[in-house]
């Protein structure tokens, strides 16, 4: 019997990489351009993968750390080396702490050089090993293919997480065998259900509760199982809060969802459901949630499990998988908690209403819940929200009614400011036919201002909607009340018209200081979006103490 051999073609080790990352649906490549990782885009090119260029490496992490938030797919950024891998370093620790599957090619000097100070010569493993799950050089040009093809399995792997592979000049440069690339394509990842012993364990708390909560958090992202969230609302009837990439789960209107009561709630509930959210500063370690209260802690990263608080039953699996492990058991809800969601209804509606005088309001300069109210009435229906503050983008996180598929994404538990332009830019590419807002705080945009030149060059359209307060308010605020106005320093700023750094790198400007300005500015921002151009509306805003009190540490 004849033997095929496959066809043999010889093609740099740039080509190789672009190859491999075809193959598993990339479609998008992040730089910042470095002579070290060139033969990459010369291979991207070949393969018909864009070549996407920012004006600082931390942009380029946050871009391939937004792209997979948007796709569900790993995104990848390729950097050069030394200060290069150094810059990208913020991304991926934000990556890291947020669960975020993303792939960093970082550019090295020649083998045969290396300890010897060749151009920005340094030892990049020991780097970014902390803050990934796997760093690693790959040895040789022949087993790129077989290096990216990992890189994919352990970004996705349990928790998700970043990667870094160190891919020396030498080993770009040289010319290896495309036939020597993996014949199959890689399976998508697993996503385990919760121990059977433990679901039992967890089903009999959950019929024996009368106030139970559901709280779940970015970890749906990954589920295989995203619409298990509603299923579990719609036969339960108990209150559920969404956080991270889950907030768009529950329709605004849904009776079980609430975003202005948890604190009540945690007092009260007997039953805490803890999907996907770790009790960290968020849930002030574990104490929001009243001391009698029976958890159940689920969760793809086994060490997060018990972790600053006793959990009764700890799972160590996927979000939606668990959600549906338990419907298949508890499929309808006490008649109990029927009045139960009603008493959280009360505190909800209570809250909600607080917030109607600001979102109304006319005064000037602009109130920020005014602000983010405008922006909500002009949401498409598969529009993203990009978060880049502090206090206007929590105030944001409020008030804009997200559902799926839109999409929300923010800074994350890293609170990493400056991710918002890395972001914006991925969605932008990845949802053409959508809008995608950058929500940004007046202090976030003096981190990375310059890439709306990048985005305008490359017709990248985005529409940014900064809520100038003059200052960086969430730890102002309190600075103020701790030391007084005369000793907070650092942390005021002037109503800088940030809309002209905009419009000077190719894009629409605007400038408001009126309730009436702002509808006609968006309008403006949307149609110049709507024709390819990106956007920036400056609003100066007033006061507010919609968020005073507000943890910052």
């Amino acid at each position: 019997m004849a033997c095929t051999m496959p066809a043999m073609t010889m093609v740099h080790g740039g080509r190789l990489v672009a190859q491999a990352l075809k193959r598993h649906g990339t479609t998008h490549l992040f730089t910042l351009c470095g002579g070290h990782i060139q033969a990459i885009y010369d291979g991207c090119l070949d393969e018909e993968i864009r070549v996407v260029d920012v004006r600082h490496e931390q942009t380029a992490g946050h871009a391939a750390d937004g792209y997979a938030r948007v796709t569900g797919r790993p995104g990848v950024c390729a950097v050069t080396a030394g200060p290069g891998v150094t810059d990208v370093v913020t991304a991926a620790a934000n990556a890291q702490r947020a669960g975020i599957p993303l792939i960093i090619i970082g550019g090295a000097g020649p083998t045969q050089l290396a300890d010897m100070g060749s151009l920005q010569d340094m030892n990049h493993l020991d780097l970014m090993r902390p803050i990934t799950k796997w760093s690693v050089r790959v040895p040789e040009t022949r087993r790129i293919g077989e290096y990216i093809d990992a890189a994919f399995r352990v970004a996705q792997a349990d928790l998700p997480g970043p990667v870094f592979l160190e891919m020396p000049l030498d080993l770009l440069m040289n010319f290896g065998d495309d036939a020597d690339l993996p014949a199959t394509k890689a399976a998508p990842p697993s996503r385990p259900g919760g121990d059977p012993v433990s679901i039992s364990r967890a089903v009999e708390l959950l019929q024996k509760a009368e106030r139970p909560i559901a709280i779940v958090g970015t970890q749906l992202r990954w589920s295989p199982r995203p619409d298990a969230v509603k299923k579990a609302a719609d036969a339960w009837g108990i209150p559920f809060f969404l956080n991270g990439m889950a907030r768009g789960a529950l329709p605004y209107e849904h009776p079980s969802f609430f975003s202005r009561s948890r604190r009540v709630a945690l007092g009260r509930t007997d039953l805490v459901l803890i999907h996907g959210t770790p009790f960290d500063f968020r849930l002030d370690y574990g104490r929001a949630v009243n001391s009698g209260a029976k958890i159940v802690q689920v969760d793809l990263e086994g060490r997060e499990l018990g972790r600053n608080r006793a959990v009764d039953v700890a799972i160590d699996g996927d979000t939606g998988v668990v959600l549906e492990q338990l419907l298949a058991q508890v499929g309808s809800g006490r008649p109990e908690w029927k009045a139960w969601l009603d008493e959280v209804r009360v505190a909800e509606t209570k809250s909600r209403a607080k917030m109607t005088a600001e979102i109304e309001s006319n005064s000037t300069p602009v109130n920020p819940l005014r602000l983010c109210a405008e922006i909500d009435k002009r949401l498409g229906k598969e529009d993203v929200v990009v978060g880049d503050g502090g206090d206007f983008v929590a105030t944001a996180a409020y008030v804009l009614k997200m559902q799926w598929p839109q999409v929300w994404m923010d800074p994350g538990p890293l609170g990493t400011l400056g991710v918002g332009p890395g972001y914006a830019m991925a969605a932008a590419l990845a949802r053409p036919k959508a809008v995608t807002w950058l929500v940004y705080g007046d202090g976030s945009f003096g981190l990375h201002g310059l890439e709306f030149e990048a985005l305008a060059r490359q017709k990248i359209p985005v529409l940014a909607v900064i809520g100038n307060d003059a200052g960086w308010t969430q730890i102002r605020r309190g600075q103020v009340e701790i030391y007084g106005e005369p000793r907070a320093v650092a942390t005021a700023l002037d109503y800088t018209r940030y809309e002209k750094v905009v419009e000077a790198c190719g894009g629409l400007g605007i400038w408001c200081e009126t309730p009436e300005e702002v509808g006609p500015a968006l309008d403006a921002a949307l149609a110049a979006v709507r024709a390819g151009k990106p956007a920036c509306v400056n609003v100066k805003l007033a006061k507010s103490d919609f968020r005073k009190g507000a943890i910052s540490v």
